[in-house]
């Protein structure tokens, strides 16, 4: 059995997933200036693959501890509980995501919102819907990442078990599925057609490859992720992928990409999470741990605790950058207004996610103070690794 690490607060997991939860924010806002410094413009991955990877590196922190120490019933309780927690944040969203965009689009009396943000179905079969939505079939735009987590998380105890016993051979199982998936075409069917966009029977070598990090791959591959070798591949991959994403919008440096590179790498898909877009997100992981060390003074800088604030209450952040994103949507579209509107709209955006955070994490600690909640050795969810 692999011994689950010692207990430490890692502050780069928290400001990394505030970091991402900025990103997907300004990513379903339409375009605008910021959009154009999220990473998707510059590579093949997004702020996607840090969710996962770090949602699945943090799951295996907190509930490995709690597995090891407590059993495999208990932690399995536990992970159950943060699934049926991310399952009813899911349905509250979706009851007041459907709320918005119905009122919106009766207020402006333009029925496109309702077409645009894939509700349309609804209002047509509210009835089967809700019941297609309560199964996770039916989902709106942007509201694809928590029925994600909530398929990872659900099958998680057994993968943390198997990675509890032998962390290779769950990696192994993890990859063989993957495969499979692209072999077989595995998928999960949504509603009214179509598929889930990020297919769980992929994503998941993405979160087990986060949790088998955590159990002691990471400390494993440092002799490796340090070496000049290492670093000089990544950096070239780095470079061949901003190269390629800039031919998507210079069109003209086409003519210096060989057409059998591109027969092979088109289309680089997200759904099924195309190898291009994990190793452009291995790529990056290598420069960001070289790079930012676990003990960067940076780390304790007021100018950062806004993302780390973010990063660890992320399940209500996310929830509230999706609302907030469309409500951006609508003015954009609705008034008129250059390059410092959407600059204002996003900036304004980001400022309401971390006053959100301060709030949540004054509760918290007020909470805490007042004997409110007992402080166990797992820790909370949330703060120490576990939530999305």
């Amino acid at each position: 059995m692999i011994p689950t690490p010692p207990r430490e607060r890692e502050l780069r997991l928290d400001l990394l997933r505030g970091f991402a939860l900025w990103l997907i924010f300004i990513d379903h806002l339409p375009q605008n200036l910021l959009t154009w410094l999220t990473i998707r413009n510059y590579g093949f991955s997004d702020a996607t693959e840090i969710f996962i990877f770090i949602s699945g590196y943090t799951a295996a922190l907190v509930y490995g501890r709690a597995m090891r120490e407590r059993g495999f019933i208990v932690a399995t309780a536990r992970i159950l509980r943060r699934v049926w927690q991310i399952y009813v944040a899911h349905i509250v969203l979706f009851t007041i995501f459907l709320a918005e965009i119905s009122y919106v689009a009766s207020s402006s009396e333009n029925p496109l919102y309702t077409e645009e943000m894939g509700i349309l179905d609804f209002l047509k079969q509210p009835d089967v819907t809700i019941v297609q939505a309560l199964l996770l079939k039916f989902r709106p735009v942007n509201m694809d990442v928590l029925p994600l987590y909530v398929a990872l998380m659900l099958f998680f105890p057994l993968v943390l078990l198997v990675l509890q016993r032998s962390a290779g051979l769950a990696l192994a199982l993890s990859a063989g599925l993957y495969g499979l998936t692209w072999s077989f075409g595995l998928a999960l069917p949504a509603y009214p057609n179509g598929v889930w966009f990020f297919n769980p029977f992929a994503w998941q070598l993405l979160f087990v490859f986060g949790a088998w990090c955590a159990l002691g791959g990471a400390k494993r591959m440092s002799r490796i992720l340090s070496s000049p070798a290492t670093l000089s591949i990544c950096a070239a991959y780095l470079l061949f992928a901003f190269y390629t994403t800039l031919t998507w919008h210079v069109p003209q440096l086409n003519h210096f990409m060989p057409h059998i590179a591109e027969q092979w790498m088109y289309p680089i898909d997200k759904t099924n999470l195309d190898v291009l877009r994990f190793m452009h997100f291995l790529a990056l992981a290598v420069l960001t741990v070289r790079f930012l060390p676990k003990h960067w003074p940076g780390l304790a800088s007021r100018w950062l605790r806004p993302l780390i604030l973010c990063g660890q209450h992320s399940l209500q952040i996310f929830c509230i950058g999706v609302f907030l994103a469309f409500a951006g949507q609508f003015i954009l579209a609705e008034y008129s207004g250059g390059a410092l509107v959407h600059f204002l709209i996003s900036v304004c955006g980001i400022l309401i996610m971390c006053a959100a955070a301060w709030v949540f994490s004054w509760y918290k600690g007020v909470a805490g103070k007042g004997g409110s909640r007992a402080k166990s050795a797992d820790g909370d969810a949330d703060l120490a690794g576990g939530g999305a």
